[in-house]
């Protein structure tokens, strides 16, 4: 079932990080018929709307990247929004997909779904063999209900619907709000404000300890594209870098890109969140695909996209 660029391809959430990333893959790759909706279009929480929704647009390839994201904090105070909202999307998306005969999914989950103190790298064989990190529980929980909502509609109707399961993203169309962001992308946030008000130090969250893995977009959105035309099994994926940076050298690094010239002071009364997180992405690595940017240059180029944004809301 591979898409040619004649096909109609609808890209749930095309305007957030990930979403707009599968979506320039697709537009790299001369997709004529790339579908998208705002939620004002579309309000992906009411099941009626999603379903004459598909009636009208008749997809044939769904790629679901729509989701409410956030950090630890907005994990932390949002729960019931993170739970709700998420299993509403992703509800109405693949049931809707499945009767309407879409021909192939793909859900994005995320790397939160493996049980906090799992064995490292994480392997797909992982997921439900113990209890989930607490601050991003609600998010994770469902993800994971999304992973087997594609896996039962594979096995009772025969859906050829796979999940991807992606590592920490950064890159254009990142959210930068301090209070909901990412590690990434605030840290961005955090020392540009600090350089332009010339500030002594940047306080960052925990103790600096913790690994994390990062892949920028734009790498995600061509492996999303390329696992849709290669892969095709019930087990979820893992899509990552490969390589892993303490959460203190990514400050340093984040700090040195921006040109921030102070120092980098640490409140450890806040919570480090996972203590490790890094992907085995070894199968998908088999199958002939790897990541081309590198943290580096991936963080110059979010910075990049940072300064454009804030001009723009100028």
């Amino acid at each position: 079932m591979l898409m040619n660029e004649n096909s109609r391809v609808y890209v749930a959430g095309h305007r957030g990080l990930v979403g707009s990333a599968i979506w320039r893959a697709l537009k790299r790759r001369g997709f004529k018929n790339l579908i998208g909706r705002t939620r004002q279009e579309v309000n992906l929480l009411d099941l009626a709307a999603v379903q004459k929704f598909f009636a009208g647009a008749k997809p044939e390839f769904v790629f679901i990247a729509a989701a409410k994201v956030g950090g630890i904090h907005a994990n932390n105070t949002q729960p019931a929004a993170f739970l709700y909202e998420n299993l509403q999307i992703q509800n109405n998306l693949i049931h809707t997909a499945s009767q309407s005969g879409v021909r192939k999914l793909l859900f994005l989950g995320s790397s939160c779904i493996y049980p906090r103190l799992a064995p490292q790298p994480l392997k797909e064989d992982y997921l439900l063999t113990g209890g989930l990190e607490p601050t991003n529980q609600w998010y994770a929980v469902a993800k994971i209900a999304g992973i087997k909502l594609c896996q039962a509609y594979r096995r009772q109707h025969g859906c050829d619907f796979i999940s991807v399961m992606p590592t920490n993203m950064y890159g254009p169309n990142d959210n930068y709000d301090l209070q909901a962001s990412h590690v990434l992308p605030a840290l961005i946030r955090k020392f540009h404000e600090a350089k332009i008000n010339s500030a002594a130090t940047v306080t960052c969250w925990g103790t600096g300890a913790p690994l994390r893995e990062f892949l920028y977009a734009d790498d995600l959105g061509d492996a999303c594209v390329f696992l849709m035309e290669n892969y095709s099994e019930e087990q979820f994926i893992n899509t990552g870098s490969g390589a892993e940076i303490t959460i203190r050298d990514l400050s340093e690094l984040v700090g040195r890109i921006v040109g921030f010239p102070g120092k980098i002071a640490w409140d450890t009364s806040k919570p480090d969140g996972t203590p490790r997180k890094l992907m085995d992405s070894s199968r998908l690595f088999a199958l002939g695909w790897r990541p081309k940017v590198n943290l580096e240059t991936g963080i110059r180029l979010a910075y990049e996209d940072f300064l454009a944004r804030q001009q723009r809301e100028k």
